[in-house]
């Protein structure tokens, strides 16, 4: 969630259905794509959580985490089940991870990638052609995001 400022709902939605090996196509666009695109120091993952009130496309994360995701893929796990153990842990709510990952984001690339990143759509009115264009964005910023993150959680 940190890495993608994905909504816990939204990641327990992808690591209940993952399958990354699917080719999809992207609604309103050209683009036809695996689920999961793997780059040198990250991946992406197509989420395509798009009939709700909170979409969500992709998500972003190192390749450490999607490893993760692939050993617990197909596990059903329930919302408040997560919230109580970090509530009775002492860690942070998982809402307010998506927080603190907006604001490292838009420290580390623009604020119109960032929103794109965490499919903040109602603030982002995007053609199918701007869309591509935010997607190799992502692409190219998302590293230094990564970074920017690890730095952080080291100092912390």
């Amino acid at each position: 969630m940190l890495e993608g400022g994905l909504r816990l709902s939204h990641t327990l939605h992808m690591i209940e259905n993952f399958s990354p090996e699917e080719v999809i196509e992207i609604p309103n666009t050209a683009i036809a794509t695996k689920r999961l695109v793997c780059f040198d120091s990250f991946c992406r993952y197509y989420v395509g959580i798009r009939e709700t009130m909170k979409p969500c496309e992709w998500t972003y994360l190192s390749k450490e985490t999607m490893e993760m995701i692939r050993g617990i893929a197909g596990a059903r796990m329930r919302r408040q089940v997560i919230q109580k153990y970090a509530r009775e842990h002492g860690l942070l709510p998982p809402k307010t991870m998506r927080k603190i990952s907006w604001r490292l984001m838009i420290k580390a690339m623009p604020r119109e990638v960032a929103r794109f990143i965490q499919s903040r759509f109602g603030e982002l009115k995007i053609s199918e052609a701007r869309y591509e264009d935010l997607l190799s964005e992502a692409d190219q910023h998302y590293p230094r995001y990564l970074e920017r993150l690890q730095r952080e959680l080291r100092i912390g």
